[in-house]
Parts: structure tokens; C-alpha cells; sequence
């Protein structure tokens, strides 16, 4: 399980000539660097604006995951769950599709989400991927 995820972003070339500039004074290692670096800065510029979401909305922060046995108690309980995570979220492989369908009221996952192309596609379909 893997707790980054690879994204893309587009920069002007003035913008990326100024990164690399930094990068070439040694500044920064390389752009992946500069551009962690300005993420976390931004991040902990706006980090009360998070905690209060993350309060008043009652969001797990890290990295979590329900199992085959989780998912196996909450449905002998006839309990449903509902998800709202900022970090990663994982519905491991062997946990099948209709006791997920079952069991999961919604979810929300802000970050990864990690679950089989059939679970995320059916729980978008059912509109329970929020």
C-alpha cells in the first residue's frame, strides 16, 4: 500500500524557468523538490481553515482501511457505515462487491482512495462515492 499518489500539474515556461533556475543554484534537489516544498507551505499557510473542516465535519485524518472481518461484522450487525477521510482509504481486493455495496451508506475521501476499478465504478454508479 502506497500512501503517495503521482498527479500532473502544467506550468508556464516562465514559471518552470524560475524553478529551474532554483533548482540549478542549489536551492532545491530537483522541481519534485520545489514543488513539495511550496505545496507544504501552502498547506500549513491555510492550516486552520483544515483543522476547522476537519472538526466540524468529523473527518478521519491519515491513512485507513476497513478488512474483509470489518466488513463481515458490520453487515452481521445490519450496521451501515459512513466514510469521510483527508488522507488514504483502502478497500482491500478480496472483499467483494455486493458486501460493499451492503455494508458502505457513503463515502468521501479526500487524497486516495484505493479500492478494484468494480468497487469504485459501483459505488460512483450508486451514487454513495460522494
Amino acid at each position: 500500500m502506497t500512501d503517495t499518489e503521482k498527479i500532473t500539474i502544467n506550468l508556464g515556461a516562465v514559471d518552470l524557468g524560475k524553478i529551474d533556475l532554483l533548482v540549478e543554484q542549489g536551492h532545491y534537489s530537483n522541481r519534485t523538490d520545489f514543488i513539495r516544498t511550496a505545496i507544504r507551505s501552502q498547506l500549513e499557510k491555510h492550516t486552520l481553515e483544515v483543522q476547522q473542516s476537519v472538526t466540524r465535519h468529523s473527518y478521519g485524518v491519515g491513512a485507513f482501511y476497513h478488512s474483509l472481518a470489518d466488513f463481515e461484522r458490520y453487515k452481521a450487525k445490519g450496521e451501515k457505515i459512513k466514510i469521510s477521510i483527508i488522507g488514504l482509504y483502502q478497500i482491500p481486493n478480496d472483499v467483494p462487491l455486493p458486501l460493499v455495496e451492503e455494508v458502505i451508506e457513503s463515502i468521501k475521501v479526500y487524497g486516495i482512495f484505493q479500492a478494484s476499478d468494480k468497487v469504485k465504478s459501483a459505488l460512483q454508479n450508486s451514487g454513495k462515492l460522494l
